[in-house]
């Protein structure tokens, strides 16, 4: 990949990152509330569940757009993390923060490859 490239990845990323960090802060939609009403406090909770797995996707994906900006760092952005191979430039367009290749990351979805929980390595990366 070219420096313009890569400078044209760090900036979605980097984008992305503070968009996600901002949303994250934002924890008032899964505050417990009590209803006079067991109908409404179904309800809320239902809602609270949502925000609950929304909350957790978002986390997610953080981790993965702080692992992407790590492997920016160190040189290894745009390569498979399991078969070394270079990701296709269509693939890193539609998920800049993607650390497999399509065909590993097909294996990595069937659990067909064994994936090593990083998130410790990459906690304190901004």
């Amino acid at each position: 990949m070219t420096k313009a490239e890569l400078d044209k990845f760090r900036a979605i990323l980097e984008a992305k990152q503070a968009e996600l960090s901002g949303a994250l802060r934002n924890r008032d939609e899964i505050v417990i509330e009590k209803a006079p009403d067991a109908l409404d406090e179904v309800q809320l909770a239902g809602e609270r569940e949502l925000a609950i797995r929304n909350l957790d996707r978002d986390s997610s994906m953080l981790r993965q757009i702080r692992r992407a900006l790590a492997r920016l760092n160190d040189g290894s952005y745009g390569t498979c993390l399991h078969c070394e191979e270079d990701i296709s430039q269509k693939r890193m367009n539609a998920v800049p923060w993607a650390a497999y290749c399509i065909k590993c990351q097909e294996q990595v979805d069937r659990h067909e490859i064994e994936v090593e929980d990083t998130a410790d390595l990459f906690a304190n990366v901004a």
